[in-house]
């Protein structure tokens, strides 16, 4: 069975928001909405992971060579 091609992030974040529009929107079958909500569980598992990815990569990046982790507060903006 070929492999499904993997989305960043970003797409399947838009693609979520499609999903959404599509089901709020009320006039889909029955069947594409089983269809939309299979597609929409499967990219937000690969958010999900994606997000987790991320989140490792920056502890591996906070750590000092002696293996302790600096904190400091994250500042986001518009926070």
């Amino acid at each position: 069975m070929p492999r499904k091609k993997e989305i960043s992030f970003e797409e399947a974040l838009q693609r979520l928001e499609e999903i959404v529009e599509k089901m709020e929107n009320g006039d889909a079958s029955l069947q594409e909405l089983m269809a939309n909500y299979s597609e929409g569980v499967e990219l937000s598992q690969n958010c999900i992971k994606a997000l987790e990815r991320a989140e490792k990569t920056m502890d591996l990046l906070i750590k000092d060579p002696a293996g302790d982790v600096e904190t400091s507060k994250l500042i986001i903006e518009g926070e």
